[in-house]
């Protein structure tokens, strides 16, 4: 029988216990799905509750540029965490922050300690995925890690959109949203504490290496920066607009939790399909498709809800999409030595674009208006597709049959910076 776990001790999962190792793997998924609620909750409620107290969007604005600048720093510095105190307890300390970042929120409308407590949020969820992915991707063999990990993301996905219904349930003038976050970071924390998954050795130190990952894949880095900058501004600004646009708290829950929809349905099919042709191709259409349908929420601005939901589920379903297209896309093109740098390149490009654009969408709302974030949007997706099309018409592609399996992400999800293999591939260093 295929070995399915790596390293564990007498007390973890045996060789080929396949029925123990599930388990122990879904302690580790329902842990993320816990934390989504509570996670999902804050982002809608953040919004709309600093609306409600009549303090300026921009101050929504800042809390995300507030909350990229930790996940930047996340990225960065849960490797040596890791390195220190293991997979587990790494786990834990960072359940134990977000739960932090709660308490602050709930000490009432502060927009300063609001910026400070998301910006520990961003630090603590970056680091976690990092954490929970690199376990899992340690724990499972090849043959089905990328049916695990698709099991991951739609678990995290479902959470959120869980946590953003949830929010036309609460009082949004008192701490009870707060008070919910806490409860199920605290409920994340018990399925890791009681698990048997054998941790990983500790992770080696992941070098950020920009150039060599342009190098191997140019679309690939590429994609990372203009998904950094959809995912953060779509996801962190349209609560912040809808509210300004006088939306009410329950219509704004319902955008949120239908939103997470859109990547569920185009991502399967776009990732079918580029597994048989050039993923640049399906790159492209995402690409096109998110200008799109930014084109159409300018267009129905402060219309219809019904059709806004549409829009907007198409519109983030697309730009994640680019996520898991550019993801695959660079790994097809990097040798087995290349995937450490490549991945923690990928991870920081994505990281440094969900810091930069989010600042840049703060300071054009204060002037334009909350709907900068969605010129913004456009004007990324556009220059995407155009420097796609560029690469497909100067460079040769790379066969279908030689490239890997595409497996479902979300840009809310980042790479772990430590992996440090491609699953069952060889490939050698092809430009794209």
């Amino acid at each position: 029988m295929t070995t399915l776990v790596k390293s564990q001790t007498e007390t973890e999962p045996r060789h080929g216990d396949t029925p123990t190792l599930l388990i122990a793997i879904a302690s580790v998924v329902v842990s993320m799905a816990l934390i989504a609620i509570g996670n999902g909750l804050m982002f809608a409620y953040i919004p709309v509750r600093l609306g409600v107290e009549g303090f300026d969007p921009t101050w929504a604005g800042l809390i995300v540029t507030g909350l990229s600048a930790g996940g930047l720093a996340g990225c960065i510095l849960t490797g040596p965490l890791v390195r220190r105190v293991g997979h587990a307890r790494a786990f834990m300390v960072l359940s134990a922050l977000i739960a932090l970042s709660n308490a602050a929120i709930g000490a009432g409308p502060h927009p300063l300690l609001w910026i400070a407590a998301r910006a520990l949020y961003g630090f603590a969820i970056c680091g976690l995925f990092i954490v929970a992915q690199s376990w899992l991707n340690d724990a499972v063999a090849n043959a089905i890690r990328g049916r695990v990990m698709a099991v991951f993301y739609v678990a995290y996905v479902g959470g959120l959109g869980i946590g953003y219904a949830t929010l036309a349930l609460v009082d949004i003038r008192t701490a009870d949203a707060s008070l919910i976050g806490i409860a199920f970071t605290a409920l994340s924390i018990l399925p890791v504490g009681m698990t048997r998954l054998a941790q990983p050795p500790a992770p080696q130190a992941a070098s950020v290496a920009l150039r060599r990952a342009w190098r191997i894949s140019p679309v690939g880095v590429a994609g990372m920066l203009a998904v950094g900058g959809l995912s953060m501004s779509i996801s962190g600004f349209a609560p912040i607009h809808a509210t300004a646009k006088g939306y009410s708290q329950a219509d704004v829950a319902l955008l949120l939790s239908v939103m997470p929809l859109g990547t569920l349905i185009l991502q399967v099919p776009l990732g079918w399909i580029s597994d048989r042709t050039d993923r640049r191709y399906v790159l492209v259409a995402a690409s096109a498709i998110a200008a799109a349908a930014g084109m159409f929420a300018l267009g129905f601005d402060g219309g219809t809800l019904a059709v806004l939901l549409v829009i907007y589920v198409m519109w983030d379903g697309a730009s994640e999409s680019i996520y898991s297209l550019a993801s695959a896309h660079a790994a097809d093109r990097a040798g087995k030595d290349d995937m450490v740098a490549l991945s923690s390149s990928l991870l920081f490009a994505w990281s440094l674009s969900g810091f930069i654009v989010p600042g840049i969408v703060t300071a054009l709302s204060a002037v334009f208006g909350t709907q900068a974030f969605i010129y913004v949007t456009v004007v990324i997706a556009c220059v995407f597709c155009l420097f796609v099309l560029l690469r497909v018409f100067t460079t040769r592609p790379v066969p279908a049959t030689e490239t890997g399996s595409f497996a479902p992400m979300t840009a809310q999800a980042p790479l772990p910076v430590e992996l440090a293999f491609a699953p069952d591939e060889q490939h050698r260093h092809r430009s794209d």
